[in-house]
């Protein structure tokens, strides 16, 4: 998508086509996690902006020409496998951000954007260094739903989905959180979860986290299009907001009154 510029600062404009890619979704395609590209694609295009869905299959370079780059979750060897291709076009998706392609990393994904993963096994995972964060397999496995209250900055509402990993990520000095965890796991390490950086969102949450959260799918998109964005009625997509983050509530108070149970004897 040409145009003056791109995400935080004046936008890539509207003069051509929005590139949402889906970067190798064979491997990295986990619960359901192609649903955050159809989720921007088509919040775009009911604001007026032309917008497509560009899949990176495994294997290919990754280019730069994207506008947002989606990393999902996948497990272990698949994981090992995209490592590998995600290196190989480091510099490609580094140019793409400097010019201010905006970046959704979840999961497995946001654990090879960061400096590396050391698996079960001890093997170390280099990943792509986008942001200043490591990760350590871990026990017990992060399971369940999962609340997050966002960084102030963001402007984002409370954030909610689920989690299934066993990884424990640690954010490097000066390096901002998504947010807050209030129930769930997140990234194991100082009750936070994912982490923010210029044009980079990264983030445990599946569900996935952009048909859950519309608010985070729009702060993307006026990230990568200079917004303000037009508002979108949003009454279906609210009420499962509601609805999840009520579930998890309940969830969260139910484990709590087991573990007083068992506290109790």
């Amino acid at each position: 998508m040409t145009g003056t510029g791109r995400g935080t600062g004046t936008g890539r404009g509207t003069e051509s086509t929005l590139r949402v890619g889906l970067v190798y979704p064979e491997l990295l395609g986990t619960y359901g996690d192609r649903g955050n590209a159809l989720v921007l694609v088509e919040r775009a295009r009911w604001r007026g902006f032309d917008a497509e869905l560009v899949e990176v299959a495994a294997g290919d370079p990754i280019p730069d020409s994207l506008d947002v780059y989606l990393f999902g979750g996948g497990e272990d060897d698949p994981q090992t496998m995209a490592a590998s291709g995600m290196r190989a076009s480091a510099n490609a998706v580094r140019r793409a951000i400097d010019g201010g392609a905006v970046v959704l990393a979840v999961c497995a994904g946001f654990q090879l954007i960061g400096t590396g993963y050391v698996d079960a096994g001890g093997e170390v995972i280099e990943g792509i260094g986008l942001v200043d964060a490591r990760t350590v397999a871990g026990a017990p496995r992060l399971i369940g739903e999962v609340i997050v209250e966002p960084e102030p900055s963001t402007g984002l509402p409370t954030i909610t989905g689920f989690e299934n990993h066993g990884g424990r990520t640690k954010l490097g000095p000066g390096v901002r959180p998504l947010g807050r965890v209030t129930r769930g796991g997140g990234n194991g390490i100082g009750a936070v979860d994912g982490a923010l950086a210029p044009n980079i969102v990264a983030t445990y949450l599946h569900g996935p986290v952009l048909p859950r959260n519309p608010a985070l799918a729009d702060l993307l998109l006026t990230w990568v299009t200079g917004g303000p964005l037009e508002p979108l009625p949003s009454v279906l997509e609210e009420a499962l907001r509601a609805e999840r983050l009520a579930e998890a509530r309940l969830t969260g108070w139910r484990a709590r009154a087991r573990d007083l149970r068992l506290e109790r004897g």
